[in-house]
């Protein structure tokens, strides 16, 4: 079994000292579990990279965050949708992650604060997302980006735009996402107990998020959309962790691409868990995987054009 990383335990470590006593944010009130949840990511806030302009902002009747790198190449934007096993977290939890990404991408990036379950559950913030991407501006090219359940509903828009024929996004960044509710998966058995993130939390997230007979729709599973829905999507980036109960969601689906001959990035990375990019300020991994995908970004931006955007 693929163990902890030198970086990485130190980390685990840290987190088992400063949160020792504490409950499981997936067994209290979700209001409560947030506030513990909001406190375990924003310990990695202290301190935020530098930007041009940091700023919120109400996009699509959503409060969001706004925030523009000094290396902007003025071309390309990017709608983040945030974690939290769609129950939690928020543009403030992850504002570290939304400065890094978007000092990697050389663009700006808009995190939306989306409706959250148990209150809000599918389509609720499926819905959110896809308000926001309906009200971006025509300026620059846009893509999609999103973190574990970010990534969900990321990749569950892209399939809705396709189902509308909408213009889609010039490219999708997803990292460590939930793409089925497949609770037998090899990495589902084989980090049922984490660390980190456990199989026992996802089933908790998946219950307040949708019921199971839901949980064929693309829109709340993608990896239940057909071929031809698959074959349509954007150019994307995956990338997953190692010790992650989710891993075999990502492989899976990577898997299921490359049979439609398609040749979308994937970078694995060993030895850190679930959630790893959010802990920039720690693991040499997270930046590196900020690095990576900052880099297919511009790549696939690079000839698509682009003028300086409106003010919003």
């Amino acid at each position: 079994m693929t163990m902890p990383g030198p970086q990485m335990q130190s980390v685990l470590d840290r987190l088992a000292r400063e949160d020792a006593g504490l409950d499981d944010p997936t067994l209290l009130e979700p209001q409560f579990g947030r506030t513990l949840a909001a406190l375990g990511n924003m310990r990695w806030n202290d301190p935020l990279p530098d930007m041009a302009e940091a700023r919120n902002v109400m996009h699509a009747g959503m409060p969001a965050r706004w925030v523009v790198p000094k290396n902007d190449r003025g071309t390309a934007a990017i709608l983040h949708v945030h974690g939290g096993g769609w129950a939690f977290c928020s543009p403030i939890t992850h504002e570290g992650a939304s400065r890094r990404l978007a000092i990697a991408c050389a663009c700006p990036v808009l995190t939306v604060d989306y409706r959250l379950a148990p209150e809000h559950p599918f389509p609720a913030g499926l819905d959110d997302v896809l308000d926001a991407w309906h009200a971006r501006d025509r300026v620059r090219n846009w893509g999609i980006a999103g973190d574990s359940a970010g990534a969900n509903l990321a990749l569950a828009a892209m399939l809705r735009l396709i189902g509308e024929a909408a213009e889609l996004p010039v490219m999708g960044l997803l990292f460590y996402g939930v793409y089925d509710a497949d609770f037998s998966t090899e990495s589902y058995i084989a980090h049922a107990d984490g660390p980190g993130l456990t199989r026992d939390k996802m089933i908790r997230y998946w219950n307040w998020y949708a019921p199971e007979a839901l949980r064929r729709d693309p829109a709340v599973a993608p990896l239940a959309a057909n071929d031809a829905q698959l074959g349509k999507l954007p150019p994307l980036y995956f990338n997953a962790a190692t010790l992650d109960p989710l891993l075999s969601d990502t492989e899976n689906m990577v898997a299921r691409l490359r049979t439609l001959g398609r040749s979308d990035h994937y970078n694995r990375f060993e030895g850190v868990v679930h959630g790893f990019m959010q802990m920039g300020l720690a693991l040499p991994e997270a930046r590196d995987a900020f690095a990576r995908a900052g880099e297919v970004f511009q790549q696939n931006t690079a000839e698509e054009g682009g003028t300086e955007r409106e003010e919003e």
